[in-house]
């Protein structure tokens, strides 16, 4: 059995509830439409090769890391076609695993892992489907104004999604982009009772690759 991947790396995550955490990503490719006009890692969707799950396993091991982050793309697109799988074998070695999601393609119900969901709004809409948020354990939102900010407060509040669950990131994937949106995302946060998280690997390595 394979999976599509586009990369396989080892890093600190960088944003969310396990911020600074040692881990292993596993870049899954592709994507599913609307595609996000400002997503940072745009060759996910065209960039990846067939990788078999065994292999797939091999390399995660030999970064000697116990934290799995899957992501992608979007990695819920392959969980019926091998994704399932490999997170069997993954969990039966100890590994502990984090996906981060879109939710496009459906979230699954996974009681032994970390899930992260990022709604994306495009096109004055929202593409998740509301029955999924309750299988998301934390949410992600990327924030690049004040129409956004707008969006994300009525999303949170009409979803009655719990506050402490929530983190706002500033949008951007260069360095500037991020220092230039940090702080009306601040403001917002605290003023909103929500949590803001930076994106270390941008912050640090601007728009590096494979970081």
């Amino acid at each position: 059995m394979k999976l599509v991947v586009t990369e396989i790396f080892h890093s600190l995550q960088g944003e969310g509830p396990s911020i600074g955490t040692p881990s292993v990503f596993v870049r899954l490719g592709g994507c599913i439409e609307p595609l996000c006009p400002w997503c940072d890692t745009p060759y996910a969707w065209h960039d990846f090769e067939e990788m078999d799950l065994e292999e797939i396993a091999r390399r995660v091991a030999s970064f000697g890391c116990r934290d799995v982050v899957i992501t992608g793309g979007e990695p819920f697109l392959q969980w019926d076609v091998g994704l399932a799988d490999l997170h069997a074998s993954l969990r039966s070695s100890g590994f502990r695993i984090h996906y981060e999601t879109s939710g496009k393609a459906g979230i699954p119900s996974i009681d032994d892992a970390v899930v992260v969901a990022s709604p994306k709004h495009i096109d004055g809409a929202w593409h998740i489907r509301r029955p999924d948020l309750a299988n998301a354990h934390w949410f992600k939102f990327v924030a690049d104004g004040e129409h956004s900010l707008r969006a994300i407060r009525s999303f949170v509040s009409e979803n009655a999604i719990d506050p402490e669950k929530v983190y706002v990131m500033p949008m951007g994937a260069t360095r500037a982009q991020q220092m230039e949106r940090m702080r009306p995302v601040f403001l917002f946060c605290r003023d909103n009772g929500l949590k803001m998280s930076p994106r270390l690997q941008v912050l640090v390595f601007d728009d590096e690759r494979g970081v």
